[in-house]
């Protein structure tokens, strides 16, 4: 990490704050041994009870990445676990991910409910970030992610939902001025107000309070990252599910949805300067499954390839019903961020505090 993230501070000896939490907050809450295993069983016994009796005992969101599809393996196979796989269609799906939800679905001999959001609303609502100026255009793609799994697990009384996030590839979040909280509604919607120009009828929509209280809560519908609790080696499990299931890798993280692809690689780093590979190989390096030295290396090569970029900008400006100079001429507006619209940040920095306060929370600052 460098100053890139405005509101990083280094100590005496050089070392950044991303990693003085790693290792005085983060490391030694995370039980990766036979405590975290025996955490996990207690879990895993919780959610077959609540099973007895249904077509399935909890929701796994899978989008064909990583850390989703080794966690759909280590459910079915490891952990004696039903799953049924929710998959959300934003209109973004690399053929590649497609492919891979398929293989992992096949093999593992389990149902898909798949989710497709309207893509009128999408392009209106992504469009309207782009207008916006910040950028975190990323959000209306997760937004719905989130708010659809959700709202599924309320309707049919699902008490359980398993998500790949884990420690050892995402112990360093992005700085928030980045990538602000994708489950925010009202700065969403204060920026479609802005900048959108049809009503959001179908669209899902989240917030803060409604998934981290009433959900939990008052529902009892709890969200679970099970690759917390045991060594989760990023390579190993790519190899597995290569071997096994045929899987294939992608050039890097996140890159099964093809606008990620797009915003992650060129959009944030040209337009902004934020390169979010730095973020993803402190990570690695951190739980020591890649050195300082190979990502400086890999740092020095651009995060997209130059000879291509030009058809994929001209893809997501088609997809988007836009013309190539329509999107570029965003790319020129004067740069926003979070701060310059309605938001409820203040109640995720008391939600965060809180949380880590009653040792609810393991991760980086954000």
């Amino acid at each position: 990490m460098d100053t890139s993230d405005a509101a990083i501070t280094f100590d005496e000896g050089g070392r950044c704050d991303h990693c003085t939490t790693f290792y005085t907050h983060t490391l030694p809450q995370w039980r990766t041994d036979e405590e975290g295993r025996r955490q996990l069983d207690a879990q895993v016994a919780e959610i077959k009870r609540e099973g007895v009796g249904k077509d399935f005992d909890c929701i796994i969101g899978m989008s064909g990445g990583i850390d989703s599809s080794y966690l759909t393996y280590l459910a079915r196979e490891e952990l004696g676990l039903r799953p049924l796989v929710f998959h959300v269609d934003a209109g973004w799906n690399s053929q590649i991910a497609v492919n891979n939800i398929e293989k992992l679905i096949d093999g593992l001999g389990l149902e898909l409910y798949t989710e497709v959001i309207n893509w009128e609303e999408m392009k209106d609502l992504q469009l309207a970030f782009f207008k916006s100026g910040v950028p975190h255009i990323d959000v209306p793609q997760d937004h719905a992610f989130f708010a659809t799994m959700y709202k599924f697990a309320e309707q049919y009384g699902v008490k359980h939902i398993l998500t790949g996030a884990n420690l050892s590839t995402e112990c360093v979040r992005n700085p928030v001025e980045w990538m602000y909280f994708q489950s925010d509604s009202r700065q969403l919607r204060d920026i479609h107000r802005k900048f959108g120009s049809r009503p959001l009828k179908t669209y899902p929509v989240t917030s803060i309070l409604w998934h981290k209280i009433w959900l939990p809560y008052a529902k009892g519908i709890r969200v679970l990252r099970p690759l917390n609790f045991m060594p989760y080696v990023k390579k190993e499990a790519m190899q597995l599910l290569e071997d096994r299931f045929g899987w294939q890798p992608y050039p890097q993280k996140h890159f099964e949805s093809r606008f990620t692809r797009f915003y992650e690689s060129y959009w944030l780093p040209e337009r902004f300067g934020y390169d979010v590979r730095r973020v993803q190989f402190s990570s690695l390096i951190l739980t020591e499954q890649m050195t300082r030295e190979e990502a400086l290396l890999e740092l020095d090569a651009l995060p997209y390839d130059p000879h291509s970029i030009r058809h994929e900008t001209e893809f997501v400006a088609n997809k988007l019903g836009i013309s190539y100079d329509e999107l570029m001429a965003f790319m020129k507006l004067p740069p926003k961020s979070f701060r310059d619209f309605r938001s409820q940040w203040w109640l995720y920095q008391v939600g965060s505090r809180t949380m880590k306060a009653l040792g609810l929370e393991v991760g980086g600052k954000r």
